[in-house]
């Protein structure tokens, strides 16, 4: 059993340090999410050249699915940093995922069918609330001594 934990010894190490800089990952989520929210705007004008060309060449856009998909693994592992935050987080970022999902769908529905390209207003709202909730884990401490006079 020595050798066992001798072996695993240096994982505990780089757990413990990993442990320590957990708090990092929130700001990554949050410069993840305003890089998504980039890339959707983005998107939308990707989509609006393409719907001209017809709507087989409507393609998403790399930097919104690249960050979409980080943002999943993302929540997931803050999940298991911050266990109700992450899971609130998780929740969100998995609604706005699957949304993202049908609105390119739409999207292409529209320009088959020769409408006008409307904005994600569904990924767009998605995307807000889960900014509001990981400002509001990030920046906590801004509002941190108002809240606890009251609470």
């Amino acid at each position: 059993m020595e050798n066992f934990v001798s072996l695993f010894g240096p994982v505990d190490a780089i757990l413990a340090r990993e442990v320590l800089a957990a708090p990092v990952i929130a700001y990554l989520l949050l410069g993840l999410l305003v890089a998504n929210m980039v890339g959707r705007i983005a998107e939308y004008k990707q989509l609006e050249a393409q719907a001209e060309e017809g709507w087989e060449a409507m393609q998403r856009h790399s930097l919104r699915v690249a960050t979409g998909f980080l943002l999943v693994v993302g929540s997931f592992y803050y999940m298991t940093v911050h266990h109700h935050g992450g899971l609130v987080f998780s929740t969100l970022v998995l609604g706005m995922f699957i949304t993202d999902l049908f609105e390119f769908e739409s999207r292409q529905v529209e320009a088959r069918n020769d409408r006008e390209i409307d904005k994600p207003k569904g990924a767009i709202v998605a995307s807000f609330v889960a900014l509001l909730y990981i400002l509001y884990q990030t920046l906590f401490f801004v509002i941190a001594p108002a809240w606890n006079a009251v609470v």
